[in-house]
């Protein structure tokens, strides 16, 4: 069984998830960006070499790396039973309609071995690759006026949003988009069914049928007592509200949630895009949420919460609640241009794989110096496709285990 624990986001970084980009990036087209929430297309053969490269440097550093497709192979061939059930609720939010096609992709699915199975559904089902018995209704014309039976799901790159590791249990996430949504069936399965994870261990503080809407990227763990998450567009406060009574209740140490109120844009799309950390009290940030933030503080206060709403600075919050000096390393520097670009292409988006030790984009050459100069270990990774979806090594991990801080 795995001794899953995530009291820090700086903490040595024993055993991480990754998801391998597939075929899934070949089934982008320029008409389906914009609701595939990708803004390019990256080329897929270098986006497998970028990644891989990623994984790499993590080995090199100690760290177990998994992915999340053999752990879903995994959970399904030690549940055989489950199979059904699988590909049945996979068909269903895929929303398809016509009840021939939904049969005919039951079918195709069952008929591939498991695992070309689960990369099937992640890189999208063609209508030209199904067999459909000859039509008799609209709905069934209907289908096949688009190219897919079911969208392919780019984003699952992204593993930090579908589900969120917090202390010794997680919150599988409600994906604000329903583009994302299906992502989460995935973790979902594993968390609950695979041979290396018991529920009664794993305590689950969030589950996908939820009503409120809540991703990965704006949950941040700064320590044993202190959670950050980011009020952004994608994250409601209702959800931060539900998350933080049900961890209140368990028997962790967490003693406040810090909600982050960020501007709802493309740019600040999770907290961890403006702000991630990088050592004890040292974080990137991106200029734009320097300036005083409505933050709300929130506690528990007997069986319920307590929620006090200040205006203060990052700097000034992290200081209260970290206990101790703060330093923030500028993404890009002071110059507007510099930071507008760095920012685009992830610059604030670190993975720390120790304290003072972190993961970054190469291309963000003015960021990586400054965290260079401040002491910071930095391991540059090449990203001239992967940077294409809007995410970088923090957004693309999931720590499963890290060592407590000393």
């Amino acid at each position: 069984m795995m001794e899953y624990k995530v009291y820090s986001e700086i903490g040595k970084l024993k055993t991480v998830l990754l998801h391998r980009p597939g075929y899934e990036l070949e089934n982008l087209t320029p008409n389906l960006l914009e609701k595939l929430l990708f803004d390019d297309i990256p080329y897929l053969k270098i986006a497998q070499n970028e990644h891989d490269a990623f994984a790499d440097a993590l080995r090199k550093e100690g760290v177990e790396v998994v992915y999340i497709t053999d752990l879903v192979e995994e959970t399904l061939n030690n549940n055989e039973d489950l199979l059904d059930q699988f590909i049945d609720q996979f068909i269903v939010e895929a929303h398809v309609k016509s009840t021939k096609v939904r049969q005919a992709l039951k079918e195709f699915l069952k008929n591939l071995d498991i695992k070309t199975m689960i990369t099937k559904m992640i890189a999208g089902i063609r209508t030209h690759e199904v067999k459909i018995a000859k039509s008799v209704s609209i709905m069934d014309l209907l289908e096949n006026e688009y190219p897919f039976f079911t969208d392919p799901m780019p984003n699952i790159l992204f593993q930090r949003d579908p589900f969120s590791s917090i202390g010794q249990g997680v919150s599988i996430n409600k994906m604000y988009t329903d583009t994302r949504r299906r992502e989460t069936i995935f973790c979902d399965y594993v968390l609950n069914h695979h041979p290396k994870f018991k529920v009664e261990r794993v305590h689950q503080y969030y589950s996908r049928e939820n009503e409120y809407s809540i991703e990965g990227g704006d949950i941040l763990v700064l320590n044993e007592k202190t959670l950050a998450i980011g009020m952004s567009k994608r994250t409601d406060p209702r959800a931060i509200e539900q998350l933080a009574k049900r961890i209140f209740k368990s028997n962790e140490p967490f003693e406040t949630i810090l909600a982050f109120n960020i501007p709802k844009t493309r740019a600040f799309m999770h907290l961890d895009t403006v702000f991630t950390q990088l050592d004890y009290g040292v974080f990137a940030i991106h200029p734009g949420i320097l300036k005083e933030l409505t933050i709300f503080e929130v506690t528990q206060d007997g069986d319920h919460i307590h929620v006090e709403k200040v205006v203060t600075t990052v700097e000034k919050i992290l200081k209260k609640h970290l206990n101790r000096e703060i330093k923030l390393i500028h993404c890009g520097g002071n110059d507007v241009i510099h930071s507008e670009r760095e920012q685009w292409n992830d610059g604030a988006n670190t993975l720390a794989i120790e304290p003072g030790k972190v993961i970054v984009y190469s291309r963000n050459h003015v960021t990586n110096t400054m965290m260079k100069d401040a002491g910071i270990t930095v391991i540059e990774i090449p990203s001239s496709e992967l940077s294409r979806g809007r995410g970088g090594p923090r957004c693309m991990s999931m720590p499963l285990i890290r060592e407590d801080l000393k």
